[in-house]
């Protein structure tokens, strides 16, 4: 099922026209009058005697071919509260199995600019599917006709949602992909077509990353026949050379955990390994979509962890890109490896202003939060607070957890500068966390968002059917509008 969002001023057959239509928190239809039949008023006013009015959408079947739905509007609504209402209406468009709707945008009594974008935006949002690998689809085609000349949504305002939506929907695809077709040979050439929408995208292949010394991101990839890459994604949207904000991605496309194997149960959920670097991927694409007025750069660094003759054993020390020494004694904590060189690599090339990476990096996080909340880890108050706010804004919530300098003797190595794991035990989040920030050389503001427990949802939250959510993208796209544009 796909759907198609037409706006026009007027309503073309009122009499076989499917409504929706908005009313205040109390179901007042008074002002409805002149917008559906005598007879229809009298049955929806007889039914709203005794419907539950504690429901914020009800609908009534006027007959087999017209469906009126009502929205009740709160007065103190949030954003995500509008989206989270067009999300729920497009479960009833599931049930009523009708092809067109119209909304009607004069009925909306609130003073939230942009309304019956941000209500759009939570049905479409809630619509994806990803079923390119199903024989069988369904091929209806809905049309969701606005009309009306008050609360219209301006072009510009129409691009800004369809752009954050696409960027949404890439990362999704990108991390429910399997891993026999995205793997990182696969993920590299996708990105690369990214060039065509204006990004600057570049290409590190396993040559190049030797000739730059990043053996902790190689070290993790070498049991795999495929490639290991880190991409750069840049988007110059100021003319000026201003420091780009810099977002890093974690893309590790299938992890079996390599030499330290993973258990057989929820292996195949692996996939999902790279939702950081979708989630990077996604948000640029976004950027360049809405001709973003800001410099950006998303870096990515793409790997497969396999157990093969070839791969990183436990005990092996590699150098890592800053330097450093790293002594990996369980290959299964190879997200952080990756990240290590990426980070250190952005801040050295690309000098930004600050640096946001997030990566599915701890299972340790989804005790902590469950997948209610991603995990913040920062060495800046300023950039902290600002996630922090702008998450609340979009239902992409985040808890601040503790860095501190105690925590490093867990990860200080007797044989190299540091290990990649805590054999002491406790605070796995907290001490991956700790490990990265030691690849922040220059003291650039950076956070660090784990994101396992928000990457994936089996059972479908608010804006999504179940599958792989986009988390994040929509997060760092309001902290752009928000506080850098």
């Amino acid at each position: 099922m796909s759907i198609k969002i037409n706006y026009s001023n007027k309503l073309t057959s009122k009499s076989s026209a499917n409504l929706v239509l908005f009313v205040d928190q109390n179901f007042n239809i008074s002002v409805l009058k002149e917008m559906i039949s005598s007879t229809e008023f009298s049955y929806i006013s007889d039914l709203l005697k005794t419907s539950d009015l504690k429901k914020n959408l009800l609908f009534f079947e006027i007959n087999s071919k017209k469906t009126i739905f009502l929205v009740s509007i709160k007065k103190d609504l949030k954003t995500s509260e509008i989206e989270s209402l067009g999300a729920k209406f497009h479960g009833y468009i599931n049930y009523d199995k009708k092809n067109d709707y119209f909304v009607n945008s004069d009925t909306i009594n609130n003073k939230i600019e942009n309304f019956i974008g941000y209500f759009l935006h939570g049905l479409k949002l809630k619509s994806y599917e990803f079923n390119i690998y199903k024989s069988k689809k369904d091929k209806r085609l809905i049309s969701i006709n606005v009309f009306g000349d008050k609360n219209k949504i301006s072009a510009q305002n129409q691009l800004r949602f369809k752009a954050l939506e696409e960027g949404t929907f890439f990362a999704r695809d990108l991390v429910s992909e399997p891993g026999n077709i995205l793997h990182p040979d696969e993920y590299a050439k996708r990105l690369s077509s990214l060039k065509k929408h204006g990004l600057k995208v570049n290409i590190y292949d396993e040559k190049k990353l030797k000739k730059l010394g990043m053996n902790a991101l190689l070290g993790v990839g070498q049991g795999s026949i495929r490639g290991t890459y880190l991409v750069t994604m840049e988007w110059n949207g100021l003319k000026d050379n201003s420091k780009p904000l810099a977002f890093i991605g974690k893309g590790v496309c299938f992890d079996t955990g390599g030499i330290s194997l993973k258990p057989a149960k929820f292996m195949e959920d692996m996939t999902y390994d790279m939702a950081g670097s979708a989630t990077v991927v996604g948000l640029m694409k976004n950027l360049a979509l809405r001709k973003a007025k800001i410099n950006a750069v998303g870096v990515v660094g793409l790997v497969e962890n396999m157990p093969g003759g070839n791969a990183q054993r436990p005990g092996d020390i590699v150098k890592s890109y800053s330097g450093k020494t790293i002594e990996i004694l369980n290959t299964d904590a190879e997200g952080r490896l990756v990240l290590a060189d990426a980070l250190t690599f952005t801040e050295k090339k690309f000098k930004p202003k600050f640096m946001v990476d997030l990566a599915t990096l701890t299972g340790a996080i989804i005790v902590s939060l469950g997948s209610e909340y991603a995990g913040l880890f920062s060495n800046d108050d300023k950039l902290s607070k600002q996630l922090l706010d702008v998450g609340e804004k979009v239902d992409e919530k985040l808890w601040r957890m503790p860095l501190h300098k105690n925590f490093d003797k867990l990860i200080d190595s007797k044989n190299a500068d540091m290990q990649n794991i805590n054999y002491v035990g406790g605070a796995g989040s907290t001490t991956a966390a700790q490990f990265l920030q030691r690849f922040i050389l220059n003291k650039t503001p950076w956070a660090h968002l784990d994101i396992a427990g928000m990457a994936f949802s089996k059972y479908g939250g608010a804006l999504n059917s179940g599958g792989a959510t986009g988390y994040g993208v929509r997060l760092l796209n309001q902290l752009i509008e928000e506080h850098y544009e």
